[in-house]
C-alpha cells in the first residue's frame, strides 16, 4: 500500500514538474523559440497562440465548447469523446489479445510455424495506419452479413487490434518458451501431455512477461484508435476532436488542448484497467519473479 501511495505521488509531482517547465519556459522561453542555425527550431515558440498557459489550458475546460446557447463544457465534450474512443480501443485490445496469444500459442507448439510467422508479425508493424486505415474503411464497407453491415467505429476497432496483437504475440511467445529446459524435460519424463504442460507449467511462467506485454498493447490500441479516428474521419472520438480543435487554435489555443488532455486520460486509464489484472495474477508474478 505505501509502496503504490509513493508511487501515486511520485506521478502527481512527475506532472506537477511538467507543468512548472512549461510555464518557466513560456515566462522566460524566446518568442521565436530556440533555433540552431537559421531555421532549425528544436524548442518551440513562447508565444501566447503556441504555448498557452496551463491555467489557462485548465480554466478553458470549464467553459463552453462553443458559443452556442446551451453548448457543453469543454470538459464535457471531451469525455464523451474519450469514452467513445476508449470503448472502441477495449474492442480492439480485446480482439488483439486474443489473436496475439493464438499466435503465441501457435508459434510456441510449432517451430516452423514460429521460424515462417514471426518475421511477418514483426514486419507488420512497419506499415503505417495513415496509410492502410482508409483501406480497411473501404475493404469493411462491402462486408455484409445479412443484417450486419460494416461501420466506421468496426474499421477503427480493427485496426486498434492491428497495433495491440503484435506485443501481446511477442511478449506470450517469450513467456510460453521461458520455462527452464529441465522443467520441461521433467514433465516429458512424466509422461505429461503438451497441453497439459502449457497449462501448468508454460501459461503461469508466462504471466510476468504477458502482463508488461497487455498494457503495452493497451496503448498501443489507444494509438491505433486515435490515430484511426483522424484517418477515416470518424466523428465523435477523441482523435477526430483533436483535428476539430486544432482548426480553433488560431483564436483560442487553449481550446486546442483539450483534447490532447483526453488522448492521454484515455491512455492512462487504459493502462490502468489493463494493470488491474496484476492484481489478479499476482502469485504467478512474485512466483516468476522470485525464481
Amino acid at each position: 500500500m505505501l509502496g503504490r501511495l509513493r508511487a501515486g505521488l511520485l506521478g502527481a509531482l512527475g506532472v506537477l514538474l511538467v507543468a512548472a517547465l512549461w510555464d518557466l519556459y513560456k515566462a522566460f522561453g524566446p518568442e521565436q523559440g530556440v533555433l540552431v542555425g537559421e531555421r532549425t527550431l528544436i524548442l518551440p515558440r513562447a508565444t501566447d497562440l503556441a504555448m498557452p498557459h496551463t491555467w489557462e489550458m485548465v480554466r478553458r475546460l470549464f467553459e463552453p465548447a462553443t458559443g452556442l446557447r446551451g453548448a457543453p463544457t469543454a470538459l464535457e465534450a471531451v469525455l464523451d469523446a474519450s469514452a467513445f474512443t476508449l470503448s472502441i480501443a477495449a474492442r480492439g485490445w480485446l480482439v488483439g489479445v486474443v489473436v496475439g496469444i493464438a499466435l503465441a500459442l501457435l508459434m510456441t507448439r510449432f517451430k516452423i510455424a514460429e521460424a515462417g510467422m514471426l518475421p511477418w508479425i514483426v514486419l507488420s508493424q512497419t506499415v503505417p495506419l495513415i496509410a492502410i486505415a482508409p483501406l480497411v474503411r473501404r475493404w469493411g464497407a462491402q462486408i455484409e452479413f445479412g443484417s450486419f453491415t460494416w461501420e466506421n467505429e468496426h474499421s477503427v476497432a480493427l485496426i486498434a487490434a492491428y497495433l495491440a496483437f503484435f506485443p501481446v504475440a511477442v511478449g506470450g511467445l517469450r513467456g510460453l518458451k521461458s520455462p527452464a529446459r529441465t522443467h520441461v524435460e521433467l514433465m516429458h519424463t512424466y509422461g505429461v501431455g503438451w497441453w497439459r504442460t502449457l497449462i501448468t507449467l508454460r501459461l503461469p511462467a508466462s504471466v510476468p512477461f504477458l502482463l508488461p506485454a497487455l498494457r503495452l498493447a493497451a496503448a498501443s490500441a489507444v494509438i491505433g484508435s486515435v490515430v484511426a479516428e483522424v484517418s477515416i474521419g470518424l466523428r465523435g472520438g477523441i482523435g477526430r476532436m483533436v483535428v476539430e480543435y486544432a482548426q480553433s487554435a488560431g483564436g483560442d489555443p487553449a481550446k486546442a488542448w483539450a483534447p490532447i488532455f483526453g488522448a492521454v486520460a484515455v491512455g492512462l486509464v487504459a493502462a490502468g484497467a489493463v494493470g488491474l489484472l496484476t492484481l489478479a495474477l499476482r502469485p504467478f508474478h512474485l512466483t516468476e519473479t522470485i525464481r
